[in-house]
């Protein structure tokens, strides 16, 4: 079963990597033996649950996986690396900085748990930059994540259906899926102009921060990347009517109108909207 999470990926064009890293990008986008669109999340998620089933569990894989999410339009081709050791790193790190030791010491055993954390630390020694090309959601989609993104661009498939709306990429569509995509250009600068107005109409809020914190990732990448938002295993908690009818990239958009505007009421019933509706999802967490 695919992980309740929903993700947020840049895609960076292909002349934006290392000579090195554009060949062995390019040799992947013509293998046969890499894992196609439709069955990603469920390989993703299942190389996470071996690991962590495994006798004793290990929090982060002992290689970086050489796997990728690819699209392409036109003649170019577009990269979002899976970063799968990286990425769990920062998770465990995240998760052993918020869980007092002797509950962690019951996921994790203190040895493993520290053999993790060294092995991150040499890692970060020769690195510059710990940038990821995925963030991870479970349970919800945050609302600063509808910013970067326009209505019009959203990609709706419902069971097997094909979707009515799409950008041209390299792998089939999963069967069932959600998904916004944009320009890089067009991310940074609904951004740019929804801080402007959070600014200007409301203040120093955590809804500021949020949207800052999107801002400032985005701009660590290759400006002509392609910006995507994937609803991923959370479609399965929406049955067909409630995903048809979720306009959460619209409603945020015209909260952000309606304070530039003063229209108050507007832009607080709209911000309400997506609030209880996530509020809704994110409540199945601990449902029986």
């Amino acid at each position: 079963m695919l992980p309740y999470a929903a993700y947020l990926r840049v895609y960076e064009p292909l002349t934006a990597f290392t000579p090195q890293d554009r060949a062995r990008w390019a040799r992947y986008a013509g293998s046969r033996d890499r894992p196609r669109r439709a069955g990603a999340l469920e390989v993703e998620h299942g190389e996470a649950v071996r690991r962590l089933l495994s006798v004793p569990p290990l929090p982060a894989p002992e290689r970086e996986s050489p796997n990728a999410y690819l699209r392409r339009v036109e003649e170019t081709l577009y990269v979002c690396p899976w970063q799968s050791r990286l990425r769990s790193w920062l998770a465990f790190a995240s998760f052993r900085g918020s869980t007092p030791v002797r509950l962690a010491s019951r996921f994790v055993p203190q040895a493993i748990a520290e053999q993790t954390a060294d092995d991150f630390d040499r890692f970060k020694r020769g690195e510059e930059s710990l940038r990821t090309y995925i963030r991870t959601s479970t349970w919800h989609v945050p609302t600063a994540w509808f910013v970067p993104f326009d209505s019009a661009e959203r990609w709706l498939v419902l069971g097997s259906e094909q979707p009515a709306e799409s950008v041209s990429q390299t792998t089939a569509a999963p069967p069932r899926n959600m998904l916004y995509v944009t320009s890089m250009a067009q991310a940074r600068r609904r951004v740019a102009r929804a801080l402007v107005v959070i600014r200007r109409h409301v203040g120093q809020v955590a809804a500021l921060t949020e949207v800052e914190d999107i801002g400032r990732w985005l701009e660590e990448f290759h400006p002509h990347s392609l910006v995507e938002l994937d609803y991923g295993g959370l479609v399965h908690l929406m049955d067909d009517r409630t995903l048809q009818g979720d306009q959460s990239v619209a409603e945020v958009a015209a909260a952000l109108a309606g304070l530039d505007t003063g229209q108050e009421e507007l832009a607080f019933a709209m911000y309400q909207r997506v609030i209880v509706r996530w509020r809704s999802i994110r409540a199945l967490e601990s449902a029986n």
